[in-house]
C-alpha cells in the first residue's frame, strides 16, 4: 500500500543473514581457541586474556572511525547520500566498539592497576574519542534537514578522527601507565593466534553491524522522505 515504506525499498543484500551467522561463529571459535590454547600469563596469570576482547574492540573502534572520516571526506565530494548513511553507520558502530574498549580496560585495570579508572593519556583521550562521536551522533538526531544534518556530521567526523591519531600515539607521545600497541608482532608468540582470530572475528562482527545499521538507516531516511511528501501535499502519497 502506498505511503508505507517497506524493507525491500531499503534493499535487503542476500549476504548479511549468512555472513552473520558465519560472524559468530567464527567469534565463538576465535574465543574458545584463544582461551584454550594461550598460557597464563606471568605476571597477571588467565587476566591477561581479556586482551583478545579489549584490544579488537579498540582496533574495531578506530578503523570505524576512520571510515567514518573516509566517508565523510566523500560525502563532501560527491554529495551523494550513501556516503552519508555509511558514515553514520560506522559511527554508531565505532561508539559501541570505543565504549567496549573502555568498559573491557577498566575491569582489566582494577587488579592490574587497583583503580577502575586513572587520568592515563591513553584513557583520557579515548574517552575524549566516545564523547566526540557520541557527539556526532547526537547531532544527527537534532539536526532535521537531511543535508545541513549530513554536511555538518562530514565536519565533526572528519575533526573527530584526527583524536583518533592522538589515541594511537598517546603511549609513545606521554609517559603513560597503558602499555604500548599491542599486534600480533609485538606479544609473545603463545598469544600470537588467539589475537590475530580475535581480530578477525571483531572485523567480521563490526562489517555485519555497519552493513545491518545502513540498511536500517535507508528505511530511516525513505521515511523521513515520505512524511516530507505527506507534508507537502504530494498527491501521489496516499494517507492510510
Amino acid at each position: 500500500m502506498e505511503g508505507i515504506v517497506t524493507p525491500a525499498q531499503a534493499g535487503r543484500p542476500r549476504w548479511i543473514l549468512p555472513f552473520a551467522a558465519f560472524a559468530v561463529l567464527f567469534f565463538v571459535a576465535a574465543e574458545v581457541i584463544g582461551f584454550s590454547v594461550s598460557p597464563a600469563e606471568r605476571d597477571m596469570g588467565h587476566l591477561q586474556k581479556i586482551m583478545y576482547v579489549h584490544v579488537p574492540a579498540a582496533w574495531m573502534a578506530l578503523l570505524a572511525y576512520g571510515f567514518v572520516f573516509v566517508l565523510s571526506v566523500l560525502y563532501l565530494w560527491k554529495r551523494q547520500e550513501r556516503h552519508d548513511l555509511l558514515a553514520a553507520s560506522a559511527a554508531e558502530t565505532g561508539v559501541m566498539f570505543n565504549a567496549l574498549a573502555l568498559a573491557l580496560g577498566s575491569i582489566w585495570g582494577r587488579p592490574t592497576w587497583d583503580e577502575w579508572w586513572v587520568w592515563d593519556a591513553r584513557l583520557t583521550s579515548t574517552a575524549v574519542l566516545l564523547v566526540i562521536f557520541a557527539g556526532y551522533l547526537a547531532l544527527r538526531s537534532y539536526t532535521e534537514d537531511p543535508e545541513r544534518r549530513a554536511r555538518w556530521s562530514a565536519a565533526v567526523g572528519i575533526l573527530g578522527f584526527l583524536n583518533a591519531y592522538i589515541v594511537y600515539m598517546s603511549v609513545r607521545w606521554w609517559n603513560t601507565l597503558h602499555q604500548l600497541q599491542s599486534t600480533p608482532e609485538t606479544v609473545d608468540s603463545g598469544y600470537k593466534l588467539g589475537l590475530r582470530l580475535n581480530a578477525f572475528a571483531f572485523l567480521f562482527i563490526m562489517i555485519v553491524f555497519i552493513a545491518l545499521r545502513y540498511r536500517a538507516a535507508k528505511l530511516e531516511r525513505l521515511a523521513e522522505a515520505r512524511l516530507e511528501e505527506v507534508a507537502l501535499g504530494d498527491p501521489r502519497v496516499q494517507h492510510v
